[in-house]
């Protein structure tokens, strides 16, 4: 119960001055960030420490992706981020539930995506493929651009819940693609399916992007409960799955 504080890393230590330059509205919804290489300069910092902290920032909802390894400051507030983080650590409910709400969700975000979407989302969804094809060696890269796609995908709707909603679930998500993008062939068969993604929302066809984005949920949900059978068991001693 009383064991020492840790000492904060450096990224923690940039990402808090970069949220008190927010904080203090020096920086403002839209605003862009300065360059990495800049931020690293200022601080006195490796950029390894910087990008850790964009990274950190990204994740909580803070500032959000502008193309090409550049930021922005979000909109502001999503307690829905910190709230879901919590039960996660308490166990209240497991990464299988979440992602059969993300069937459910993503789905829709995809068909209102192909009606609502300009053409700046669709140059940053087809970068967010090409950063998956890019990092495929590198589970972080991976991951980050697998996540900043469908994040594009909820931003295109035009809905801020929709947004809200995967910023929330963006940490955990994390977590279950870490263990999904091991199984040999998932990831490809990803990045395939998100092209195909892509062009349903280009071709503005509703039902089309509603049912790529349910192939590819579904298929991506099965690695889901190959990878994490003590979640399953959990779910049923508890009443729970059947």
């Amino acid at each position: 119960m009383y064991e020492p504080v840790a000492r904060p890393k450096v990224y923690q230590l940039v990402a808090d001055r970069l949220l008190h330059q927010i904080r203090q509205r020096r920086l403002s919804p839209g605003d862009p960030l300065p360059p990495e290489h800049e931020l690293a300069r200022r601080y006195g910092v490796g950029r390894s420490s910087v990008r850790e902290a964009l990274r950190l920032l990204e994740s909580r909802g803070v500032i959000r992706s502008a193309g090409h390894g550049s930021f922005v400051v979000a909109e502001y507030g999503n307690p829905l981020v910190d709230s879901l983080r919590f039960l996660l650590t308490l166990e209240v409910f497991g990464l299988e539930e979440l992602y059969e709400i993300r069937k459910v969700l993503e789905t829709e975000f995809a068909a209102l995506a192909a009606v609502r979407r300009t053409e700046e989302h669709l140059a940053r969804m087809e970068e967010a493929i090409r950063q998956m094809e890019a990092g495929l060696d590198s589970q972080a890269r991976y991951i980050e651009a697998d996540l900043r796609f469908h994040l594009t995908v909820a931003e295109a709707t035009r809905n801020r819940v929709a947004v809200y909603v995967m910023r929330a679930i963006r940490d955990p998500l994390h977590r279950a693609l870490a263990r999904v993008y091991h199984i040999p062939g998932s990831p490809q068969k990803s990045m395939a399916q998100h092209h195909a993604i892509l062009d349903a929302v280009r071709a503005a066809d509703p039902a089309a992007a509603r049912a790529r984005m349910a192939e590819h949920l579904g298929r991506v949900h099965e690695d889901i409960r190959r990878v994490l059978p003590a979640d399953r068991e959990g779910r049923r001693g508890e009443g729970g799955e059947r």
